[in-house]
């Protein structure tokens, strides 16, 4: 679409099951919480992982959704050559905001049916964490509503608890 110029490659857009949607812009705290994340996980994990943000990632033939926050396995090209795929995702983020609804009801069940196995929501707003496992065709089969004073272990990275109040801030 961009190059057939329907699409400029700063349009703030997603393709979700064939629809192009618009994504609205973050606010200033929305933009600190991932900031405040990707800082977190940089420390913590170094090069175990790459970190990123805002940044495209292709589900299916009709969906590429832009996730807020996504840690991917670390990979020697930093995915400058092949983008990742779903099976590279050890955990992807939102920050629940404006687009809460969309984030919640289309785009979690459509990572879901990608096989993203671990998919976060974190409701800075309401203090609570929604952590989504076990992926599959009809959605994730566990979701654990997690609030300050909980703590989590990412379940491709058993060795590293993370308590909720850090991941909200």
């Amino acid at each position: 679409m961009v190059e057939a110029g329907i699409l400029t490659p700063h349009d703030r857009v997603e393709l979700l099951e064939g629809e192009i949607v618009e994504v609205p812009l973050a606010g200033g705290r929305h933009a600190g919480q991932v900031k405040r994340l990707s800082s977190l996980f940089a420390v913590r994990l170094g090069p175990r992982v790459i970190v990123r943000v805002d940044s495209p990632l292709r589900l299916t033939a009709d969906s590429e959704a832009r996730p807020d926050f996504a840690l991917l396995r670390s990979r020697s090209d930093s995915y400058q050559g092949l983008p990742p795929s779903p099976d590279d995702v050890i955990v992807l983020a939102h920050v629940l905001d404006a687009a809460a609804e969309i984030d919640r009801r289309v785009k979690t069940p459509l990572y879901a049916r990608a096989g993203i196995r671990e998919t976060w929501l974190l409701d800075v707003s309401a203090h609570r964490l929604e952590a989504y496992r076990n992926p599959g065709a009809d959605g994730y089969r566990d979701l654990r509503i997690l609030r300050r004073g909980e703590s989590l272990t990412i379940e491709a990275l058993p060795d590293l608890t993370l308590s909720v109040g850090d991941l909200l801030g």
